[in-house]
């Protein structure tokens, strides 16, 4: 995914291109989405249109995508969850999304989806490179199934290869949707509440951050975010 940006971007591209990424996850962000293209494509697109930049997306599987991000100059890649292990890998250009992750089982699964804090030797499906796995591991689940994409967590769930999943609400609770198959699940409470946000490999100037930051607080500041956010039934 090539972002097109004007001149001062970072030292490693005063030309003007930024390479980024992303994956497809509805209704965050969604590919081939058309005038529907997600929440958080939407915000981006913002930005970029804010600090004066041509976006373009290239989908790629997520643990992919954090490979290119960290190992490719002047990058950036979207939705990241901010975690302290992740502080110094980022510069962190914008805050994007409250998220909001719990746990998802079927309701034959055996998983105790009210106590979930007593299922910790329980199967748990995730996204293969999502931050999810950290937050699990803190929270002291390790037995971790990795899958490539959301439709693999929801075959993993319906095969009985995993006894619950955890993810972000609102992804779980599009995917559900998209399949009409809310009444065969369960959802915990919440579970942790993080940030995503637009992050960039760290060739980034500060000027280019704050530029980004600024944007991004004009938006949030002129009510832009909030009415992005509301089109998909996210604010």
């Amino acid at each position: 995914m090539a972002l097109g940006c004007s001149a001062g971007l970072a030292r490693a591209a005063p030309a003007a291109q930024l390479r980024a990424f992303t994956a497809h996850i509805p209704p965050l962000v969604i590919e081939n989405g058309g005038t529907h293209p997600g929440a958080l494509r939407e915000l981006v697109d913002e930005l970029c249109n804010r600090v004066q930049m041509a976006l373009k997306l290239e989908f790629v599987p997520w643990k992919r995508a954090l490979f290119l991000a960290t190992s490719m100059p002047v990058t950036a890649i979207f939705p990241v969850t901010r975690l302290p292990e992740r502080e110094a890998t980022f510069r962190w250009l914008a805050p994007l999304y409250e998220e909001h992750y719990l746990f998802l089982a079927a309701h034959n699964s055996k998983f105790d989806i009210e106590h979930p804090e007593n299922m910790k030797g329980r199967r748990i499906a995730l996204m293969r490179g999502a931050a999810q796995a950290a937050i699990l591991q803190e929270l002291g689940y390790h037995n971790i199934i990795e899958a490539n994409s959301i439709e693999d967590v929801h075959r993993y769930l319906i095969g009985g290869m995993a006894d619950a999943a955890f993810g972000e609400r609102n992804i779980i609770q599009n995917s559900l949707n998209s399949r009409s198959v809310q009444k065969d699940f369960r959802l915990s409470p919440q579970v942790r509440t993080t940030t995503a946000w637009l992050a960039g490999s760290l060739d980034f100037d500060d000027a280019t951050v704050q530029q980004f930051q600024r944007a991004k607080a004009a938006m949030d500041a002129d009510g832009t975010s909030r009415r992005i956010l509301a089109r998909y039934k996210l604010a």
